[in-house]
């Protein structure tokens, strides 16, 4: 799996409207600014995520976007998915999006077996984390004192 930079927006696009759940929509503006994404791209974003019944929007001067649904009931993978799509490094091993391989004997195929190993544990991993683990990672984060080398780029 390689997560596209629209992918990487999403999910923190989504990060940012699970932290502020249950308040008022947070607006474009707002979620550009806080994570450096253009503007423009997020739009196209959002209402890619509007689409999939992710989020929620209001229009007006008071509008924006917020989470359609719990953080914990949100799984990362159902974010990448939509945007990225499959979770698999190749398609013949994608459960959702296969495609017939080029190899010429797919069940005897070793590299096919090691990118279905590799497909099975990324799924793993982004079906049981859910934008409430993202929460919960980015406040421990947040909470660890920064040493003296953090500041060295």
């Amino acid at each position: 799996m390689k997560l596209s930079l629209r992918g990487e927006y999403a999910l923190r696009a989504m990060q940012v409207l699970a932290e502020r759940h249950g308040g008022p929509v947070v607006s474009i503006q707002t979620l550009s600014e806080e994570q450096n994404i253009p503007k423009r791209f997020l739009e196209q974003i959002l209402n890619d995520l509007k689409s999939s019944g992710l989020v929620e929007s209001r229009r007006g001067m008071a509008g924006g976007y917020r989470l359609a649904m719990a953080p914990a009931a949100v799984p990362l993978a159902s974010i990448i998915r939509y945007i990225d799509g499959a979770l698999s490094p190749v398609s013949c091993v994608s459960e959702r999006f296969y495609e017939k391989c080029s190899c010429p004997d797919e069940t005897r195929c070793a590299l096919r077996s090691v990118m279905k190993e590799v497909r099975d544990a990324v799924a793993q991993m982004m079906e049981k984390t859910t934008l409430a683990d993202l929460i919960a990672r980015a406040q421990k984060l947040r909470a660890v004192p920064m040493g003296p080398m953090d500041f060295i780029i």
